[in-house]
């Protein structure tokens, strides 16, 4: 009985060192924001852009025939940042969504369905539901998302959000128009391996020069 105790006890004192760990890896890549990192320009205008209800003049897509262009980035590589300022919050992004991109913070999805910001197609950003992506069950439609990437600023909408079975195939698909998809474990506060996905969907409302980043 001993035995079983100490066993139980070291057992315990891995697996809290082990989630310890991956928050703190994690939580390295995430930065509070000012409130002025949406330029006052941006902020003035948000609501008149957002009323609009179709695509962006400005936004160009990449590729022949509507195909994605393939990317070639390590994995693990930072390539983007994802900023939300209803959460004062920015995350570094990586690409990729193995266990090295997820261990550092937000990864981007690398499949035959999806593609970074300038393709105007459908980028997709994982993060863990406790440590990075645990704030995002706090976002509403309407909210602000923005997305750095090769010095332009996307501006996305969110338009749904909702709960889907982990096995669910129909989130990380094919879009013919510029979306944003925001992915992690639900519940939130669950002891193991989730059942299900929180998901956070956003529209392309601009792009360009939106933010004071340094």
């Amino acid at each position: 009985m001993k035995k079983t105790g100490v066993v139980l006890i070291i057992t315990g004192i891995i697996m809290v060192g082990w989630f310890g760990w991956q928050y703190w890896s994690g939580m390295q890549s995430v930065e509070r924001i000012d409130d002025n990192v949406v330029k006052a320009s941006e902020n003035e205008d948000h609501k008149e852009t957002l009323s609009v209800g179709t695509e962006p003049d400005n936004i160009e897509r990449t590729g022949n025939s509507g195909e994605l262009v393939n990317t070639d980035y390590d994995d693990g590589k930072d390539i983007a940042k994802l900023i939300i300022p209803e959460i004062d919050l920015a995350f570094d992004v990586f690409w990729g969504t193995g266990d090295e991109a997820l261990a550092k913070g937000v990864g981007m999805y690398d499949s035959k369905w999806t593609a970074p910001p300038d393709q105007g197609r459908h980028t997709v950003l994982s993060g863990h539901r406790d440590s990075v992506f645990r704030p995002v069950g706090d976002l509403e439609d309407g909210d602000a998302l923005y997305v750095n990437y090769n010095g332009v600023d996307y501006e996305y909408q969110i338009n749904k959000t909702w709960i889907t079975d982990a096995n669910d195939r129909s989130v990380i698909v094919g879009k013919d128009e510029p979306t944003l998809t925001l992915s992690t474990c639900y519940p939130f506060h669950f002891v193991g391996s989730a059942p299900d996905r929180y998901i956070v969907e956003a529209e392309l409302v601009k792009k360009g020069d939106l933010l004071n980043l340094d």
